[in-house]
């Protein structure tokens, strides 16, 4: 009989323990904090802003693939992200992500196992981080929102935190040539009104990053 393959998209509580907790330190808060130091001249500002307990959404803007790292480097608890389902498919990186605490999504649909995860999630020590945007953007620009996290909040009855990041989508490897400057802004309620909420998200992240909100209708192709 064959192995059933593993379901990367429904996390048991069990998945968020010590030894992934112990993993995504080491990786995050170690290694890659060396290099966000000591070449990318990190700051982090707002820290005070971050809730004691742990039901809150970490939802930053999005860049590039140095993000989520980073997010799990200046949270000061565990940070479990969404991953696209196909990176799942790639034996090593599927791996690493799923030891640093990653889960698969489908985008095109957030089903039952997603909110099932999210909940489990907030009845570990982690919390749970979601980019709004969904995939990288452009510098500059706050545009292409999804409203599922808002939706992902009122389920799980969580406050929304909005964390600005500028300068992660230049690479660099010379030290002190590059700047990330992380700005994490005040926690929005949890609120029924999922309309609201993506609305100050975006107003937030305007202000922390400087970038400017760009809406679909007025996209310039």
């Amino acid at each position: 009989m064959s192995k059933e393959p593993k379901n990367y998209s429904k996390r048991p509580v069990e998945t968020f323990n010590k030894w992934r907790s112990l993993f995504q330190i080491i990786v995050c808060k170690f290694f890659y904090m060396i290099r966000l130091k000591l070449v990318y001249r990190l700051k982090v500002e707002g820290l005070e802003n971050v809730p004691k307990d742990n039901a809150y959404i970490v939802c930053p803007n999005h860049l590039s693939t140095l993000d989520p790292p980073l997010v799990a480097a200046v949270m000061p608890r565990r940070v479990s992200f969404m991953a696209k389902k196909e990176l799942f498919d790639i034996r090593f990186l599927r791996w690493w992500i799923d030891w640093l605490g990653a889960f698969a999504v489908n985008r095109e649909s957030l089903g039952p196992s997603t909110i099932k995860t999210v909940m489990n999630i907030k009845k570990s020590k982690w919390v749970f981080g979601i980019f709004p945007q969904g995939t990288r953007g452009e510098v500059g620009v706050i545009e292409n929102i999804s409203k599922g996290f808002a939706g992902l909040a009122k389920i799980t009855k969580c406050s929304v935190l909005p964390v600005g990041i500028t300068g992660t989508n230049e690479v660099k490897r010379i030290p002190f040539s590059g700047q990330i400057i992380v700005k994490i802004g005040k926690p929005i309620p949890y609120s029924d009104d999922t309309e609201e909420v993506v609305s100050q998200w975006i107003a937030q992240i305007q202000e922390l990053t400087g970038f400017k909100y760009l809406e679909a209708e007025n996209k310039v192709s």
